[in-house]
């Protein structure tokens, strides 16, 4: 959420936001804040006014009540009855207002980062750098729902039973080597310093709110049945949700966190053959890091970030790549953000494994989340990336360690969470 002062000064570079986003039709939101803002704004001093008055008749009452003037002391008793009527007219008026105008406000995107490319959808995207040789070896990777079947590690039938479509169950050697990765992802980030986390799995509707924009909520969320409680579909959201309302204290900044969850997305309108295997599921499981820090320093951090979660499949034995999302891809919170893609040698392309996002204030303004430093207080910046979300990422070693007999070889990385174990035979 902007701030309504930047709005109020900026309008057109609002709505030039706005129209490289592609969303022509929050066009008119611009004029319409400024508008209720004024009216908010004229409401605060005729309401200033109006106590000011009362006061000094108030004085005026206690003096002509020494002078034992009872009859014009009453008068300006009924005149102070009068002004506090109407002070509760205002005041209701003034937060009636102030509701329509944060609800509009929470709308108008967040205001892009002058490098981030235009473009109308992921189609756009640009790729920013590869990482690692893109191999297709000299015999067929099979689809990667194929080679768990063949190691018996998936059940989709049984599972579809049990909890219907877009759902599994992961068993034997491939169950340990999802699990080895978010192990082995989980020490990745405390080796790079960050505090480990295991947050709740549901929150409440107003921190989903704060950390993401309405039409996000409505395409991703489980909402629990007579509960204001949301299954979470990134531990993000709990993670940030945790200093929701907290002053910190500069010297905390930065904050940097690693979490683990499972997390829980509706995946409307996921079609086609990779809806049979494990790529768009309604449930998985993610390493997750957060940073909140000081907003001169959040792009610093942007380019950390991404980097861990490359090295992190490098490590693993799998090419990667960084793709800078284009304008019209940003999510209305987001001011930066690229993706992370891995390769397939079946599909001979790359696919996305993870996601990096800096949202400057626009989560912390609508949590209330601000530092307290040596000049004043002010809003922290918050972002989050992805380190590994399983079985996304479990696709992408099965298939870049696929060994023409039909075996796994185990990353070096991941051999200690397996028992030691090389490699994942036929049986």
């Amino acid at each position: 959420m902007l701030d309504i002062k930047f709005v109020r000064e900026n309008p057109e570079k609002v709505k030039e936001n706005i129209k490289k986003k592609f969303q022509e039709e929050k066009l008119p939101l611009v004029e319409e804040v400024i508008e209720l803002d004024q009216k908010i704004r004229a409401l605060k001093q005729e309401g200033d006014t109006l106590r000011q008055e009362r006061n000094a008749i108030s004085g005026e009452i206690g003096s002509l009540m020494r002078e034992k003037k009872q009859e014009e002391a009453n008068e300006r008793k009924q005149k102070v009855v009068q002004i506090n009527e109407k002070l509760v007219a205002i005041e209701q008026e003034e937060e009636e207002l102030a509701n329509v105008l944060k609800e509009k406000m929470m709308v108008i995107p967040q205001m892009i980062d002058d490098s981030v490319p235009v473009g109308k959808d992921d189609s756009e995207n640009v790729e920013i750098e590869r990482f690692g040789d893109p191999i297709v070896p000299d015999y067929e990777i099979p689809y990667h729902a194929d080679i768990c079947d063949a190691l018996s590690g998936l059940d989709k039938e049984s599972a579809g039973r049990v909890s219907g479509n877009g759902f599994y169950y992961l068993m034997g050697d491939i169950a340990r080597l999802h699990s080895a990765m978010l192990s082995y992802a989980r020490d990745f980030m405390i080796e790079k310093g960050f505090t480990y986390c295991v947050p709740p799995f549901m929150i409440r509707s107003d921190v989903v709110t704060g950390v993401m924009s309405f039409a996000e909520m409505d395409a991703m969320m489980y909402k629990i049945e007579g509960e204001d409680l949301y299954l979470i579909g990134t531990s993000e959201h709990s993670m940030i949700g945790r200093f929701k309302g907290q002053l910190i204290d500069e010297k905390a900044l930065p904050i940097t966190l690693t979490s683990y969850s499972p997390c829980f997305r509706k995946e409307v309108g996921a079609h086609g053959l990779e809806e049979r295997g494990l790529y768009r599921v309604h449930q998985f499981e993610k390493q997750e890091m957060v940073v909140l820090c000081k907003p001169e320093e959040a792009m610093d951090w942007y380019h950390k970030m991404w980097q861990f979660t490359v090295d992190f499949f490098r490590s693993l034995d799998v090419p990667v790549r960084t793709l800078e999302c284009c304008s019209g891809d940003l999510a209305d919170l987001k001011v930066k953000s690229c993706d992370v893609e891995a390769w397939s040698p079946r599909q001979k392309k790359y696919f996305e494994v993870g996601s990096c996002s800096t949202l400057g204030d626009a989560q912390a303004r609508r949590l209330g989340i601000r530092a307290k430093g040596e000049n004043g207080n002010y809003l922290v910046a918050t972002l989050n990336n992805t380190v590994v979300a399983s079985p996304r990422g479990l696709i992408a070693v099965l298939e870049n360690n696929y060994q023409e007999d039909g075996s796994i070889r185990i990353p070096k990385a991941l051999q200690p969470y397996m028992g030691g174990k090389e490699n994942i035979e036929l049986k």
